[in-house]
């Protein structure tokens, strides 16, 4: 037989219940601690990638206008041209594409506006991005499947929760210090861009929304029907000193969700500088009209106020200005400040830094 022995194991004492305790307060402490700096960190990365979106955004627009004639895409495209029958009023439904469809090329995004050419006929020839000449050509891309589920790798600031499947965009030009009046009868930010307040600023009254064909016209430097804008030769006040992109939060704007980004009336040219940066967020809106009442002025079709520049980043938002730079502008900025960078030919020093 053999004989087993056994080997006496000696037993560590337990951790007492004031020992455990105490582990887990530190724990929760470092936890505390530690989920801030995460959380800071997530918004750095959010609003640095935001940034370099829009910087890429602003190179494609100048690139687009060292190729076509010294001319910023078209913020929007609906024939027919001026001269043409049916002019001024244009035809709605003849969708020419956004300004996002024609910095395709520029944006390494080729085969896909090499299918909107297709539906042109080819309209664009050797210029990469050339004003789509056929009607309705991009509504007619959009038919044959060209948009689906496409969404723009540049096209969508993390900071905002949005669908991340919907084919919509977080980046919206800008028309400046534009009229927009609504269709529900409360404009809160329509005296901002009426004499007297336009007067002492330098500039007159225009057609509500940048409707117009007329450059002279427009006060920012794009529109939706296509008014064409020479570069730089269309910013007397100076490519530094003239915002032209800027994000928004999609569910604060009526145009944005509609159809995607690629349609000239999806709201990707309508940014005004009236509405201060950051008034109302997605949970403030209600859609339609709402309610006018001083309770809840926050309709989406308020268009004074849907219309504005937001975003998720805390004290303001990022705007790409026509030299290709890129700032976070405070939203307590001085808002005649504001309404002089929106505009690019008012004539008028900013003290903007």
């Amino acid at each position: 037989m053999f004989r087993l022995r056994h080997r006496m194991v000696k037993i560590a004492g337990a951790f007492t219940l004031i020992e455990l305790l105490v582990v887990i307060a530190i724990i929760a402490i470092l936890i505390a601690l530690l989920v801030p700096a995460v959380q800071k960190v997530r918004a750095a990365a959010a609003r640095a990638q935001c940034q370099n979106n829009l910087k890429q955004l602003a190179l494609a627009c100048i690139g687009y206008a060292d190729v076509n004639g010294k001319q910023l895409p078209p913020g929007g495209r609906v024939g027919p041209p001026p001269g043409s029958p049916g002019w001024p009023t244009g035809d709605w439904g003849d969708d020419r594409g956004s300004w996002l469809v024609y910095t395709l090329p520029y944006l390494e995004q080729g085969p896909l506006f090499a299918k909107i050419e297709s539906a042109d006929g080819g309209y664009g020839g050797a210029k990469q991005g050339a004003i789509l000449g056929t009607p309705g050509s991009v509504a007619q891309a959009r038919g044959a499947g060209a948009f689906n589920n496409v969404t723009l790798p540049y096209g969508r600031c993390p900071s905002d929760d949005y669908d991340s499947f919907a084919r919509v965009t977080n980046y919206i030009a800008s028309m400046g210090p534009q009229c927009a009046i609504g269709n529900c009868g409360y404009d809160p930010n329509y005296q901002f861009c009426m004499p007297p307040y336009s007067t002492p600023l330098g500039y007159a009254q225009s057609p509500d929304h940048g409707n117009g064909w007329n450059t002279g016209e427009i006060r920012g430097l794009f529109n939706r029907l296509g008014a064409a804008m020479s570069f730089p030769a269309s910013i007397p006040d100076g490519t530094s000193n003239t915002i032209l992109v800027g994000e928004s939060l999609i569910a604060t704007h009526d145009h944005l969700p509609n159809v995607g980004w690629e349609h000239f009336n999806n709201g990707t040219t309508m940014g005004s500088t009236n509405v201060p940066i950051n008034v109302g967020m997605p949970e403030d809106f209600v859609g339609g009209c709402g309610t006018s009442s001083a309770a809840k002025p926050y309709g989406t079709q308020n268009w004074n106020l849907s219309f504005g520049f937001r975003s998720r980043h805390g004290g303001g938002a990022n705007f790409a200005f026509a030299d290709g730079s890129v700032k976070f502008l405070q939203d307590s900025i001085d808002h005649a400040t504001y309404q002089k960078l929106g505009c690019r030919n008012d004539g008028k020093p900013t003290d903007f830094q």
